[in-house]
């Protein structure tokens, strides 16, 4: 069986996923008895966007959850270094502040700062990165597939050869927050900007669908048996107007809503298609109508095409002492909830991450 694990976007939520993986990694030392275990001996592909790929690319590189949780408590401060209050018209952070973290983090060895490329030895699994090419208008998931079309060494414009950091600083560009990233391919020049500005800010779908197409040259076999996805969320709020009076709602009102609202609903339609077509072994409710979907409801159990369990939480009302009597504020780059962050992960894994949601459930084929 070949596994999968995604990672959406988040900002500096990434730490609330990175308690979920906490619980997933502890669990699977446990019952395979080896206290050395890292996720990347576990998942064959590890997909994620924007914070989620960074965290993906650690993973990738054989790092435990504790050390990636270190840096994100240590680092987290500095990732949101203001612009001066002169450029803040263009860009709320530094980007040259993250550019140099992962500059630092992403090289060949401790002792040298060669850039870690794409392809680079190191990454002990399949890598795959969603971002937004903004000069083209398309989403990018780029993979370390040594098969994929864009990734032959002959290329000019091989994705191999592109410097992992740079690709994550492309896949964080969060648009208002952070400059784009320019990349050169070639004799083209691309900009790029987060990929939570794709259907993919939860890349489950396309790292199914990357995995099997025969396009995309990796041709992993579907089915419940044969494929595993895991996925876990950095916590999510229903996005709404503010309570007001229809003919009080402003343009402001509205132009805070739409972006959020539109990525909100691509969310939840990537993690329902994912539901449909496998098998849900664990979720929350989607909404009242569908519920959470972990029953079969449309394909077969030998026609789904792979088994699956999504972790996330919605944070519109309070689920925690510590919350107060409020929803939670999700700003990305609200670096002083991280604490917050991370007690409602723990609190969260705890109660709805179990190893047996980890393997296909025993169901009876049909004839």
């Amino acid at each position: 069986m070949k596994r999968i694990l995604t990672l959406d976007g988040g900002g500096v939520r990434g730490i609330f996923t990175l308690q979920i993986l906490a619980r997933i990694e502890a669990l699977l030392r446990a019952e395979r008895n080896k206290p050395d275990l890292v996720l990347a001996d576990v998942f064959d592909l590890i997909a994620g966007t924007s914070t989620g790929a960074i965290i993906a690319a650690f993973l990738s590189l054989g790092k435990p959850v504790a050390e990636i949780e270190k840096l994100y408590v240590d680092f987290g401060p500095m990732m949101f270094r203001r612009e001066p209050w002169y450029n803040q018209w263009k860009f709320k952070y530094r980007a040259e502040a993250v550019a140099e973290f992962f500059r630092e983090h992403f090289s060949e060895s401790d002792a040298q700062r060669t850039p870690a490329l794409m392809g680079s030895s190191r990454l002990k699994t399949l890598l795959l990165i969603v971002m937004r090419n903004a000069t083209t208008g398309s989403p990018w998931p780029v993979s370390n597939n040594p098969a994929s079309h864009y990734n032959d060494r002959s290329r000019e414009d091989c994705n191999l050869n592109v410097p992992l950091w740079k690709l994550l600083r492309a896949s964080t560009a969060a648009p208002t927050y952070f400059a784009p990233e320019r990349i050169d391919y070639a004799q083209r020049r691309f900009l790029f900007v987060d990929g939570g500005v794709t259907p993919f800010n939860n890349p489950s779908l396309i790292a199914v669908l990357m995995a099997t197409l025969p396009p995309y040259r990796i041709g992993w076999p579907v089915g419940r048996e044969a494929l595993h996805v895991v996925s876990v969320g950095t916590g999510y709020e229903h996005v709404h107007l503010p309570d007001k009076v229809a003919e009080k709602i402003t343009l402001v009102d509205q132009l805070k809503f739409v972006m959020p609202a539109v990525l909100d609903a691509v969310s939840v339609e990537q993690d329902t298609l994912c539901r449909v077509l496998g098998d849900c072994v664990h979720g929350a409710e989607i909404d009242r109508e569908l519920g959470a979907l972990t029953a079969p409801a449309l394909l077969r159990p030998e026609q789904q095409w792979f088994t699956y369990a999504r972790y996330n939480q919605v944070f519109n009302v309070s689920t925690s002492e510590d919350a107060g009597s409020g929803p939670v504020d999700l700003r990305l780059d609200r670096v002083a909830n991280m604490p917050l962050y991370q007690k409602l992960g723990r609190e969260y894994a705890e109660k709805n991450v179990s190893v047996e949601q980890l393997y296909p459930r025993k169901v009876a084929l049909s004839t």
